[in-house]
């Protein structure tokens, strides 16, 4: 056994359907494709069907179960009401929501103009607090158990310049999951959050430091055990902590990251080494300002 194979055994997840929001790429994508492993049902989300469904065939052929995906922009309540009646038309409960849509620029903050600072507050804390509210809800009304899991960072606690919008919202999302912990508590429904250091997926890292800023910036330098993530590392944690053998850890933030916040907190401060004139060549190559 090693940290690139599954912890829980199988059928750990048996009978269990789980949202994921942001579930059709990246860490959210990861996290599903374990789910399934163990047993579980799922519903995918995000703003693009056609990935949604691509990864839904993908998955299920690679693991079986069934996976429906389902369009939703986290940051319409509209949206969020109707996907979450899909859901539960199509498996007739949700034991999991696993909240992890989100959006990111980094970016001096006085560069971003208020639309691209509103549209990160809305993804992460916004999206994240109507998805929670419209399944905690139902759960209430009907007296079923459930579990939430939020996806922060360890920049919710410290701050970090240059994901000014991202670390304030992640905050919330914190401070969401402590409070909910223990308000929704009595009702058998926990709440629990991972803060990932870095788990680079395919894009991502390129789409926030563009060109050779990848290499240069390397998180791995950052983290004292010396490497990065492995997304079966993450998708062991959420596991557990979506699970019933996790019963009785409620209101916990578990931290995930080689040890990287206690190196150097606010993992985005370093930024303060790149010159003006190559954030006028980063914002070029994205094709417009945030």
């Amino acid at each position: 056994m090693n940290y690139t194979e599954g912890m829980l055994r199988e059928g750990s997840l048996k009978g269990k359907n789980i949202l994921i929001t942001g579930g059709g790429t990246g860490l959210g994508r990861a996290m599903g494709e374990y789910f399934l492993e163990l047993g579980a049902n799922l519903v995918i989300t995000s703003r693009k069907l056609e990935v949604l469904e691509l990864t839904a065939k993908e998955m299920m052929a690679k693991s079986g179960g069934k996976v429906v995906p389902l369009v939703c922009d986290v940051r319409e309540i509209a949206q969020v009401e109707a996907m979450w009646a899909q859901c539960i038309a199509a498996f007739g409960q949700i034991h999991g929501v696993l909240n992890n849509a989100a959006g990111n620029f980094i970016s001096p903050t006085e560069r971003l103009s208020s639309n691209a600072f509103n549209t990160v507050l809305d993804i992460v804390l916004k999206g994240t607090s109507q998805v929670t509210l419209t399944a905690g809800k139902h759960w209430i009304a009907e007296k079923q158990l459930g579990v939430f899991l939020n996806i922060v960072t360890t920049y919710a606690w410290t701050g970090s310049g240059y994901v000014v919008p991202s670390a304030a919202a992640k905050a919330g999302v914190l401070a969401l999951t402590r409070s909910l912990a223990v308000e929704w508590a009595k009702y058998g429904i926990r709440s629990n959050a991972i803060a990932p250091g870095p788990f680079p997926t395919e894009g991502a890292w390129s789409r926030l430091l563009p060109g050779d800023l990848v290499k240069k910036f390397d998180p791995a330098k950052k983290v004292p055990v010396g490497r990065v993530g492995v997304h079966q590392e993450l998708a062991n944690l959420a596991a557990y902590l979506i699970s019933d053998f996790s019963a009785y850890v409620n209101g916990d933030v578990i931290t995930i990251d080689g040890g990287e916040w206690l190196k150097g907190a606010g993992e985005f401060n370093n930024l303060e080494m790149i010159p003006q004139e190559m954030w006028d060549m980063m914002e070029a190559s994205r094709g417009k300002k945030p």
